[in-house]
Parts: C-alpha cells; sequence; structure tokens
C-alpha cells in the first residue's frame, strides 16, 4: 500500500502534485475552447479534468491516513467521477437546443493537446496502479479513460469535418466520456468497499 512514507510514498506524492497540475492547467484550457466552439464533448471533458485535478489533490489529503479513512475516501472520489456525466447532461440539453455542429479543427486540435496530457498522466501513474489502493487506482483509472475519450475526441472532429457536418459526433462522444466516467466510479467504489472491509476486520482505525 502506497500511503505516503517511503521512497515509493514520496514518488507517488509527486507523481499525484505533477499530475494535478497537469489536470488543472489543461482544464483552463479545454473549458475556454468548448465554450467558444459550443463543443459538448469538449465540455464534459475539461470537466472530467477539473475532476482529475480534484481527486489528485484529495489523493495527496489522503495518503497518510489510516487504511479505514482511505478507504472511505476511495469512495467518494467514486462519487466524484460521476460529476463528467452530469456535465454532459447539462451540455446536451442545451446543444439540443441549438444543434450547431463545433469547429472540427478547434475540436480535433484540443482533443490531441488532451490526448498528449492525459497520456503523460497516465504513465506517470501506471507504476502505482496496483500497489496504491483505491486512491492510486482511482487516479490512474481516470486519466487511462481520459486517453480514450480523447481519441474519441479526434475521431468526432475528424468526421465532422470530412463525413458528417453535424453535431451528433460531438454528442455521441460527449456519451461515450459518460460511460467512462460512470464505469470508473464504479471500479473505484468496489476496491474502496473491499478496502473498507479489510480494515474494519483489522480493528478500529488509528
Amino acid at each position: 500500500m502506497t500511503d505516503g512514507t517511503g521512497s515509493t510514498g514520496r514518488a507517488f506524492r509527486t507523481t499525484v502534485l505533477i499530475v494535478a497540475g497537469l489536470n488543472l492547467a489543461y482544464f483552463a484550457v479545454e473549458f475556454g475552447v468548448a465554450l467558444a466552439i459550443g463543443s459538448v464533448s469538449l465540455l464534459a471533458d475539461s470537466a472530467d479534468f477539473l475532476e482529475d485535478a480534484s481527486i489528485n489533490l484529495l489523493i495527496l489529503l489522503g495518503l497518510t491516513w489510516s487504511a479505514r479513512a482511505r478507504a472511505r475516501l476511495g469512495m467518494v472520489l467514486a462519487m466524484i467521477l460521476l460529476a463528467p456525466a452530469l456535465a454532459f447532461l447539462w451540455a446536451l440539453w442545451s446543444k439540443l437546443a441549438a444543434p450547431v455542429p463545433p469547429d472540427a479543427v478547434l475540436l480535433t486540435l484540443t482533443g490531441a493537446g488532451a490526448l498528449l496530457v492525459n497520456l503523460t498522466c497516465a504513465l506517470l501513474l501506471a507504476p502505482f496502479r496496483a500497489t496504491g489502493g483505491s486512491l492510486a487506482k482511482a487516479a490512474f483509472l481516470s486519466a487511462r479513460n481520459d486517453v480514450a475519450a480523447n481519441a474519441g475526441i479526434i475521431a468526432a472532429g475528424v468526421v465532422t469535418a470530412a463525413l458528417w457536418p453535424s453535431v451528433w459526433p460531438d454528442i455521441i462522444v460527449g456519451l461515450a466520456i459518460a460511460a467512462l466516467n460512470i464505469d470508473a466510479a464504479r471500479e473505484v467504489w468496489e476496491a474502496a468497499q473491499g478496502e473498507h472491509a479489510g480494515a474494519s476486520g483489522q480493528g478500529p482505525a488509528a
């Protein structure tokens, strides 16, 4: 278990801080572009960047907590993973009311930038995913899922530009992003429940 102590713990803390900073910085970029071009998928993904920054900052707080407290925090993070799905539903309602396709070039370029950021984060977190419990798993799964989501955004931009100048490629990718986050929330919740059960069997938390 990565708990913030020892060389592995210190490396994990540094990695989580870097990942949080990268996510917060690109949230500002993607959110601005999403508003400028009216993209549902970019708006949902920008909410995902903000959620990822929050998750990693919460992980920093929880590294020195007891096993039971970390498990409870893991359950909270599972709920936070649902935030992009809620953001998508709000954006979808607005988009259907004004069905104008987003700028395909900016959609593609912004998606490519997001993919690069999330791929970097996933690679940084990958060494800790099997040993850090639900907290490390939450961070890694979120970054991993975002790589797939960003590939979908790039595809939506290409399809909108070359094949189907419609709002629907953007909407379909937004739906996929929401589904990925719901599945990640389920996985983290199950891992946190297992940790909580194990910690409860060991007696009172420290």
